[in-house]
């Protein structure tokens, strides 16, 4: 039975996209049967696994619409070894559309329910605002993973997301929770980001990821080639590193 998580954190621009890709990319090296959904309209985890989202004949607005299937939307993303569920631009307008209909916050939830079987972990790219589109993404899931820079207006973000998570779980899915935040973009040389991880640490507990993923310039070229960099540069620093979370999350998530 699939495991589902949203990758998500309020705040922009702290590698939400990123680690979807290089996690699922990570998991399917390590045997993992792996479906990665592209709820950003931007559709970057689409285009960053090599799947060109201009040609996609289905994508997730067919699937929340409930005009396709996830299997008949699905594409194999051959190089990365993982299944993707790719956003279009029309999930744009999606927003609108689904605000008149029925259980519009658990679509995505519906229709997963028909690939529980066919994979191992399905991870969920979300948009960085609360939308719609992250509510179908976290009423889906079985927990969020959070990756997050150690600066100090990340912390301020981690608090609006805890609290969105809250009250999702109290009113629409009461089997969601934080799985653990993943430190990313380190840089150990920064007394600052040491200090916020000392924090992230006495605050949390156990729920951060004991791997951190640094800051690396392979993993920010390999989207530009359409490739996460776990598969366009295996041996980079950062690539290792998402290896070893993906280890650290089948062995972390078991139970669920």
């Amino acid at each position: 039975m699939a495991r589902i998580f949203c990758i998500a954190n309020q705040k922009g621009g702290v590698g939400k996209t990123t680690t979807t890709v290089n996690l699922s990319a990570g998991l399917a090296k390590v045997g993992q049967r792996v479906l990665m959904v592209d709820l950003d309209p931007q559709g970057n985890a689409t285009m960053g696994s090599g799947v060109d989202k201009r040609k996609l004949p289905l994508s997730v607005y067919d699937v929340l619409l409930e005009s396709a299937s996830v299997k008949e939307a699905a594409v194999f993303a051959e190089k990365c070894g993982y299944h993707v569920l790719g956003a279009s631009r029309d999930l744009a307008g999606a927003e609108v559309e689904l605000v008149a209909l029925d259980h519009r916050e658990k679509r995505l939830k519906l229709a997963l329910a028909d690939v529980h079987d066919d994979y191992d972990f399905v991870l969920i790219d979300c948009p960085p605002s609360l939308s719609l589109l992250t509510l179908n993404g976290l009423c889906s899931a079985h927990g969020v993973v959070v990756p997050m820079q150690c600066e100090y207006f990340a912390l301020e973000g981690l608090s609006d997301l805890v609290h969105t998570i809250k009250q999702v779980h109290a009113n629409l899915n009461r089997d969601l929770q934080i799985i653990g935040l993943l430190r990313v973009m380190f840089d150990p040389r920064i007394t600052l980001q040491q200090q916020v991880s000392e924090q992230l640490k006495a605050h949390f507990g156990d729920k951060v990821f004991n791997t951190v993923i640094p800051r690396n310039v392979r993993l920010a070229e390999a989207p530009s080639y359409g490739l996460p960099g776990v598969v366009f540069d295996p041996s980079a620093r950062g690539s290792v590193a998402f290896v070893e979370f993906a280890r650290e999350m089948v062995d972390r998530t078991q139970g669920l």
